[in-house]
């Protein structure tokens, strides 16, 4: 008797596994009027960034996030032109983008196009600059460090899939620092004293 409750379980499991994910079939497939588009993130913190851009990266929209947990916004695209624009949530260590094709004001979302790309992690330990990312695509990764606005190295990196480089900087050479890291078509920076 309890071998019949378990598969019927899983039977029942399978189910509603397979109906949910027709279900997301459908919200890719089906357009929405562009006034109305909702757009949902799970697991969002306070201060993190919400934005949209065009598919050159100019930023039509930012804000920031004033609550916790489930992230439901509703969006007003209707004065944008026909074309494909990107919703994006900045989150600590990476970014959440979610594609969307605007056409003739109506809205669909580009199926497999969710993405999360891994912002790079830059440190420093008194005289040591660390600097790690996970990167996927293995695009080109370009580090510049600077001392007092002088750059003073600078590389790119190809095709490594996990980046992990340490700098020593002399130690007699006290003052401002900046590292800035190239990549995913965006740029992050972390300012230092030694």
């Amino acid at each position: 008797m309890k071998t019949i409750k378990r598969r019927v379980l899983v039977v029942v499991f399978m189910l509603g596994t397979l109906f949910n994910y027709a279900n997301n079939e459908k919200e890719f497939n089906k357009t929405i009027d562009a006034k109305k588009v909702k757009v949902v993130f799970k697991d969002v913190k306070k201060g993190q960034l919400l934005s949209v851009k065009d598919k050159n990266g100019f930023q039509l929209h930012s804000e920031t996030v004033s609550s916790q947990g489930e992230l439901i916004k509703f969006f007003d695209l209707s004065p944008l032109n026909n074309g494909v624009y990107t919703i994006e949530l900045h989150k600590e260590f990476k970014i959440v983008i979610k594609s969307l094709l605007i056409k003739d004001n109506n809205v669909s979302f580009i199926k497999d196009s969710e993405k999360i790309i891994f912002k790079p992690v830059i440190r420093n330990k008194e005289n040591l600059v660390l600097i790690s990312k996970v990167n996927f695509d293995k695009k080109p990764v370009r580090i510049t460090l600077f001392y007092k606005d002088e750059v003073i190295y600078s590389e790119t990196l190809k095709g490594e899939l996990m980046l992990k480089r340490v700098y020593r900087l002399d130690k007699e050479l006290k003052g401002d620092y900046k590292v800035i890291v190239y990549c995913d078509d965006e740029s992050y920076s972390n300012e230092f004293k030694i």
